[in-house]
């Protein structure tokens, strides 16, 4: 496997601009099944989860033309319901958003069970409730048998605000008989995304951004155009690598609306950023102390549903938190193994406790020294990219497959901004 080997300690200067988000392009690309029309989607990101889609797409019939690196005509004219490859199943957690658009469209699918990220349990029960209340049969016996004849609207109240299945949820209902209202959805700026991409083909999704979606079912979509928008993750990651680094860079197209809880618990790190129009400029001598409660309690940043703090940038806090002054507890109650990569911090040097598989403490900072780390998965790999920019000496990042399903060509970006960082075949 390909690894990065990284000088640690050089401050990062320059302009970068952000790919578009991963976790908007996979439901888009699923939402393509629903109409026969075609469908140009811009600021495609080149990385592997969504090239894993386009694999598992192309299997059911879909036809792809390639118009630049980003930019990509998909059209679903004639799909060949059937069994997913359970190989690239296994790679990606994201192939169940197949099923509600398949049950929309064909009536049928066979779903292996999905893979991706290992940072505990991810269960699916939530996707199964929602569909079958839109009237599927689902049955499990080591895959997924999806069935249905004809979808319903319904009123939908989901027992958990699950990304994934109130996207699922969405792509069913759009095509179903009658009116669907989902209550208790997730609202992710990649939900928004999906819902204005799925009106401008002809959908009828009204209260998009709120947690009670209501869809009025059509007969079909048309065909269209969508611009992704940018990956707020790796634009966060950026500011991270910027201010641990004594860095001052200017991230273009940046999606700063987004952002302002995200400000909000970086500002209690010592880590503050302005807003130009689109844009972030991250200026460089950061205050990295850590703002206490009231009483000089120790602060707690834990993730909840957005708009809140979100689960996938608890990783980057981590590290940010062992460069600024002071102690925070991290809590992510989420997945029960997001936490479990903060060992690999400790062996470069940082002062972590491990309270339970949701909660550790840090207290920094401290001078985090070069070590050969192994990322377990997207966001934990980031991370670590992270805490070897800022160390001190050369690291070794191994199984960087983990980052290059979610970030794409993330070393070259950062070399361009002046990282020592090489790709190592």
């Amino acid at each position: 496997m390909d690894k990065f080997i990284i000088e640690g300690g050089i401050p990062l200067k320059g302009e970068v601009i952000p790919s578009g988000n991963k976790n908007a392009a996979l439901p888009i690309l699923s939402a393509c099944l629903l109409t026969d029309q075609p469908i140009i989607l811009h600021n495609v990101p080149d990385i592997l989860d969504v090239r894993t889609m386009r694999a598992l797409l192309e299997s059911l019939g879909v036809r792809f033309e390639t118009l630049d690196t980003h930019t990509w005509k998909v059209e679903a004219k004639e799909i060949c319901p059937g069994e997913l490859d359970p190989e690239l199943c296994r790679n990606i957690r994201a192939s169940i958003l197949l099923a509600g658009p398949m049950l929309a469209r064909a009536g049928y699918i066979i779903l292996p069970p999905p893979g991706g990220d290992v940072i505990g349990r991810r269960r699916v029960d939530t996707h199964i409730l929602a569909l079958q209340k839109l009237g599927a049969e689902v049955e499990y016996n080591r895959t997924f048998s999806f069935r249905c004849d004809g979808l319903t609207g319904a009123d939908i109240l989901l027992d958990e605000a699950s990304v994934t299945a109130t996207e699922n949820a969405i792509m069913a209902s759009v095509l179903a008989k009658g009116t669907t209202i989902l209550r208790n959805a997730a609202s992710e700026p990649h939900v928004q995304e999906l819902c204005h991409f799925l009106n401008g083909l002809g959908a009828k999704i009204k209260n998009i951004s709120s947690n009670t979606l209501e869809i009025e079912g059509v007969s079909s979509l048309s065909g269209g155009e969508f611009t992704i928008g940018p990956d707020y993750l790796e634009v966060v990651s950026f500011i991270g690598a910027a201010a641990i680094t004594n860095g001052e860079i200017v991230i273009h197209d940046a999606g700063p609306h987004y952002l302002d809880m995200v400000k909000l618990v970086f500002n209690r790190l010592g880590v503050d950023w302005d807003n130009k129009a689109n844009d972030i400029y991250v200026p460089s001598r950061q205050c990295l102390c850590v703002e206490p409660d009231l009483d000089n309690a120790i602060p707690e940043i834990s993730v909840m549903p957005w708009p809140a703090f979100p689960t996938d940038l608890m990783s980057i806090a981590i590290v940010v938190a062992t460069q600024s002054k002071g102690t925070t507890l991290f809590h992510d109650w989420m997945y029960p193994s997001r936490m479990f990569f903060t060992d690999k911090l400790v062996s470069m040097g940082a002062q972590i406790v491990l309270c339970d598989p949701h909660r550790c403490i840090v207290q920094g900072p401290t001078q985090l020294l070069a070590d050969d780390i192994t990322g377990p998965d997207i966001r934990a790999g980031m991370a670590l990219l992270l805490a070897a920019l800022s160390a001190d000496g050369k690291s070794t990042i191994r199984n960087i497959r983990q980052i290059d399903r979610g970030y794409e060509n993330i070393d070259i970006k950062l070399a361009e901004l002046g990282a020592s960082i090489e790709r190592i075949a």
